[in-house]
């Protein structure tokens, strides 16, 4: 199969769909890979590297569309993109369409079959290819919201972990999965005083072994959120449905009665936010207030570390993509996981959570892909 890498055109992105390495592997399965040139810029990869693995280097991302089958990306493609796509191509990158209808119109309108990460799942009910950004958004969210606390900054002027004698910033994180684990995990780390509510139980017991009982743990309900919420310094939204839109957690009216200048990190604004203030910002501009509080809302937070990120995603996402390049569609047929990623097919939505929350109709991808 031929295979082709775009160079990531989103605000500050600089991860890259395949690493020279991941090309190697790919060359070596018997596949043509067609990298942009300056995809590897972002991670410190030269054009001569990806050649020495095996690639092509051509210099548009047109030429990249028209010779790939498939086309191996990071994050959703944008308008100029997927204008450049139609029926006879794979694409297998990040989506989040659920808070992007845009976005959505304009991949069915192509015809494409658009496989998108953040939906494979695997045998435990986990997201393989979620997990890895997961946990490097996770972390980053501790260190914005310690940037956003710092006076220099707009904040109040708080350290988080404080000092002998002054107490440490309070950190709420909704949401016990990869992203609050990692973040109540970094927050531990500096010396916050940690507080993180899940509404499964099964997974607070969990947690509370994990942490050895450094961090307080709360059942999800509204009392508690808002308790908590209004007691904090900083709150990370850390929630997911898989596929569906986030859901609005901490309302405006709630916000109101924070103290001045704390900070809310939406992890989840990929998925449309879990704040009712919520938008998208982006790395050049990535904080706003409403009401005296600071959001940091970035929609590609680990774009900001892609070494460590592109190589984490590529660790996780070179096997279903060799999958697919060796069997085309056909790996679909016999991986229910990797057919949990099938969002659209051919003009036809495959997600019952992305098209509930598109209001659009829908087909199960083995009904879209004709399987009995």
């Amino acid at each position: 199969m031929r295979i082709g890498v775009p160079k990531e055109i989103k605000n500050h992105e600089y991860r890259v769909g395949l690493t020279p390495a991941s090309v190697g592997e790919y060359v070596r399965a018997g596949h043509q890979v067609c990298v942009q040139s300056g995809a590897g810029d972002g991670i410190g990869v030269t054009d001569a590297a990806y050649v020495r693995a095996g690639a092509t280097v051509v210099p548009t991302a047109e030429e990249v569309f028209s010779t790939a089958q498939m086309i191996v990306k990071v994050k959703e493609p944008q308008e100029s993109e997927w204008k450049l796509l139609n029926e006879r191509h794979i694409l297998f990158t990040y989506l989040h369409l659920a808070p992007d209808p845009k976005q959505a119109q304009g991949l069915a309108d192509s015809g494409c079959a658009a496989i998108a990460y953040e939906t494979v799942t695997d045998a435990r009910g986990g997201l393989p290819l979620l997990a890895p950004m997961s946990e490097v958004a996770g972390r980053l969210a501790i260190e914005a919201a310690a940037n956003c606390l710092r006076r220099s900054s707009g904040g109040k002027g708080l350290l988080i972990g404080g000092v002998p004698g002054v107490p440490p910033a309070r950190i709420l994180v909704i949401g016990g999965g990869v992203v609050g684990t990692h973040a109540a995990r970094m927050a531990v780390g500096l010396g916050a005083q940690v507080t993180i509510i899940e509404r499964s139980l099964d997974r607070l017991r969990a947690l509370d072994e994990l942490f050895a009982g450094r961090v307080c743990t709360r059942a999800s309900n509204y009392t508690a959120l808002e308790e908590e919420v209004i007691a904090s310094d900083v709150v990370v939204g850390a929630v997911l449905i898989p596929g569906a839109s986030a859901p609005k957690l901490v309302s405006r009216e709630v916000l109101k009665q924070m103290r001045s200048k704390s900070v809310l990190v939406d992890v989840a604004i990929d998925q449309g936010g879990c704040f009712e203030t919520s938008r998208p910002t982006t790395h050049e501009d990535p904080t706003y207030e409403v009401d005296g509080i600071i959001h940091y809302c970035v929609a590609n937070m680990p774009g900001s570390v892609p070494v460590t990120s592109a190589q984490a995603l590529n660790n996780a996402t070179l096997p279903f993509g060799l999958a697919l390049a060796n069997r085309g569609l056909d790996a679909l047929t016999s991986d229910v996981h990797l057919r949990q990623g099938l969002n659209l097919f051919r003009g036809r939505f495959t997600n019952r959570a992305v098209a509930e929350a598109l209001s659009v109709a829908w087909q199960a991808p083995e009904q879209a892909l004709g399987l009995n």
